[in-house]
């Protein structure tokens, strides 16, 4: 259910975000500014993650903590921790490889900045702490009308929008503000936006073009995202179990909320990240409501 990526500056920072993959090579073909030095830290977040695999591999004694659940988790830390590594620059080898490529290869001036749309400014969001702190309000108006954690509807608008750097937007370039990348049926009179998508049918990731829907702003976002789930009767097992992030989320996907065959586990795997010391400090500082 989620869109497909439309800028430079939408490359996976999230390990299991595949399609901004496929946005970077897009835009490395097209010669966008940027798009070479995020192909040199994915590529040095793979070899970290290959060091960290072996690491682990040649391990003295037998993990306690070893099962299926356990190294589910640990791959999962192991291939966020590459990336984080990778994009604070700790071991250097992406800025080496940007300088020599650079060097190879001169590049022409840039243009000078195209003006932003007036309605798009303050829409972007820097960081994933930004994220958090500036959709919260909303969350956790949202979660008390479903019965749920803000931190799960925060960690699902997370993985379908790539912590807000890839929602949708409009023909003009402003915002559509879907964070839950709902789509537009029959039944939504409201704004639309068609754009290509990548659905998941028989197993196997494929592109379709679709409608989906338009807000004016995140809170209106949060509201239809409430009452699409309370109207629809595939949610409605969804709706029951909201006190249970898992089984919510399994029943968002058995539901068809979404064709990823590891929807629930990416979910749940960023809602732990939620939950963790990093973003309490974000999710307590102050919001402006954006």
């Amino acid at each position: 259910m989620r869109p497909a990526a439309d800028s430079a500056g939408a490359a996976a920072r999230v390990y299991h975000d595949l399609r901004g993959l496929a946005a970077l090579r897009a835009d490395a073909a097209r010669g966008e500014p940027g798009s070479l030095r995020e192909a040199a830290e994915q590529f040095e977040a793979l070899l970290v993650q290959m060091m960290v695999r072996s690491m682990r591999a040649a391990r003295l004694a037998e993990d306690p903590y070893a099962g299926p659940g356990g190294e589910l988790y640990t791959d999962l830390l192991d291939r966020q921790l590459a990336i984080e590594l990778a994009a604070r620059e700790r071991l250097g080898l992406a800025e080496a490889m940007v300088r020599q490529l650079e060097g190879a290869a001169p590049r022409p001036p840039a243009p000078p900045p195209a003006e932003a749309p007036p309605a798009s400014r303050g829409e972007a969001f820097a960081s994933p702490a930004e994220f958090v702190q500036r959709l919260r309000p909303h969350a956790e108006r949202a979660a008390r009308a479903l019965g749920t954690r803000p931190e799960l509807l925060l960690a699902q608008a997370a993985l379908e929008t790539g912590w807000g750097r890839r929602v949708i937007r409009r023909d003009d370039g402003t915002s559509s503000h879907n964070l839950f990348n709902i789509k537009a049926d029959a039944r939504w009179q409201g704004p639309r936006v068609e754009v290509e998508t990548t659905e998941y049918r028989d197993g196997r990731a494929v592109r379709e073009r679709a409608a989906f829907r338009a807000y004016g702003s995140w809170a209106e976002a949060f509201d239809d995202y409430v009452a699409f789930l309370r109207a629809s009767p595939r949610y409605r097992e969804a709706v029951a179990q909201a006190g249970r992030p898992a089984a919510f989320v399994r029943a968002l996907a058995e539901g068809g909320y979404a064709t990823d065959p590891d929807y629930t586990g990416k979910v749940l795997a960023i809602l732990a990240r939620l939950e963790g010391d990093g973003f309490k400090s974000a999710a307590a500082a102050p919001t402006d409501g954006a």
